[in-house]
Parts: structure tokens; sequence; C-alpha cells
């Protein structure tokens, strides 16, 4: 039979390389950045949602310029040595970019930042093998939607996901309804894919996006100043932490399934 020339193989893994090209533009965009603005800043995100980043992007749209992401370009940039800085004390502050962090390229003055900033946190919901910052029990009777105003019950057509999450419910008058209070999460523990999406469809969010500043070079005198009591602390321990269980939890699943696969195949043949 010949071959179909519409039965093409796709790979929706493939995505585009970064060139050489889009590491020079970006290295010469930070350079202008540089000479542009007065301050550049450093700084992490705690609990890093794109959304809540181009929210950043577009409060600051007119007197602001951020970067984020490919720290080794950043820092190639600013100059890791004295010799190679792009400007005076640059070398100072590239130094220091490591892991996942930003500059923040500004005229406004330090303290207006640092209270901006410091005001500027975003609720957000959970994700598999983050750490349960509160314990939540859902109350025995009708599982209720806590985000909607006024909260109101799960309509009956989502009984059957809420049970495949690990809710124990029965249907009472049209209206998924828990016999008994369920403890959804607990303080401290890791949350499950099923936790987190159970929290998700209840309205609870557990998370808080946030971006704390590390450092500061001004461009008058090329000192670099170091912002106390800013960084993530223990945020970021947690987020570091739950990157590792999530890693594990990935693993652990594809082991599983892969055990199931040759359980399945040996009753077959048997």
């Amino acid at each position: 039979m010949p071959k179909s020339k519409r039965a093409q193989l796709v790979s929706l893994t493939q995505v585009s390389k970064k060139t050489r090209e889009h590491k020079n533009a970006l290295l010469e965009e930070v350079q202008k950045n540089a000479e542009k603005w007065k301050y550049c800043w450093l700084f992490e995100v705690g609990a890093m949602r794109n959304a809540h980043l181009k929210i950043v992007r577009k409060l600051w749209k007119d007197t602001a310029r951020i970067f984020f992401g490919r720290g080794a370009v950043m820092a190639k940039a600013l100059g890791t040595t004295l010799e190679e800085e792009h400007r005076e004390g640059l070398h100072k502050l590239a130094k220091q970019i490591k892991g996942q962090v930003g500059l923040f390229f500004t005229d406004s003055e330090p303290q207006e930042v640092i209270e901006w900033f410091d005001d500027f946190r975003q609720p957000d919901f959970a994700r598999s093998g983050n750490i349960a910052t509160r314990t939540v029990i859902l109350p025995a009777g009708p599982v209720m939607r806590v985000h909607s105003d006024p909260p109101e019950p799960f309509p009956h057509n989502e009984e059957p996901q809420l049970r495949k999450l690990g809710l124990t419910t029965s249907m009472k008058r049209g209206v998924p309804t828990l016999e008994a209070p369920h403890k959804l999460c607990e303080k401290g523990k890791v949350l499950s894919p099923e936790q987190t999406q159970l929290l998700k469809l209840v309205g609870e969010k557990m998370v808080v996006f946030r971006v704390a500043l590390l450092a500061r070079w001004d461009s008058e005198n090329g000192e670099v100043t170091q912002i106390e009591n800013s960084g993530l602390g223990e945020e970021k321990g947690n987020d570091e932490e739950d990157e590792d269980v999530m890693r594990l939890n990935e693993h652990l699943h594809i082991i599983s399934s892969c055990t199931r696969s040759v359980i399945n195949v040996w009753v077959q043949s048997s």
C-alpha cells in the first residue's frame, strides 16, 4: 500500500533552539539598558508564574525594563570581571547572577522600588510537589466552591471527577455531598497532583507570587548595595525542595507505569 503524504510524524517536544544570534541580541539589549538607566536591580521570584511576571512588566512598561532567565548571558553582558565589566561596578552584580534571577533596570528611586515590590504579592494555586502552607478540611455536607461569590456547591456532573480525586461523595438532591469531614491536605506536607487539583477546584490558593530584591547597582558611583531582609529565605529553600520532590514523583510515576505494563504483558501471555 503506498504511503500517504499526509501521514507525517510530528514531534510535540520539538522547540526552536536558541541560536547564537538570539544570545548576542540579548547580550546587546542588556548592555544597551545598562547604559540607559540609572539603577540595575538583581531580583529573584517566589512561586514563579509567567502570568504574574507579565503583570509586573506591564505596570513598569514605561519606567523600567525587565530581563528574566538566561543568567549566563546576562552575566556575560554585564561583565563578570573588572576587566570585562560593561560599566564601572557591574561585575559585582554579575557575580551574583546564579539560578533563576532577573535584572530590573529603572530610574525610579530605590525607596519607591523597594516599597512597590514589598506590596506586590499575588496569591496563586499550589502545584504538585509544593508544601502545604495550612491544613484544609472540607466539612461534611455539600462540597462548595469557596472562590465563587457567594460560595456555591459543585454541579452534579462534576461528582465523578471529585470521586476520582479522592473524595468519598454521594449525590443528595443533585449535589455532591460529603458524609463526613475530609482532610484535603495537612500543613507542612508535600502536595500530590490530586490534592493540588482539588485545591484548585474548591478555590484554595496556597502560594504567593512575589519579587524579592537582592542587590542594586548605581550608575553614578558604580557601587552595588545588598538589600537586607528582602530575599525569599525559607521560601527559596522550599521551592528548591519542591522541585526535587517533583522530579522524584515523576521518576516514581514512570517506574510505576513501566511496572504496570510488564504485569499486563505477563498476564496476557499467561
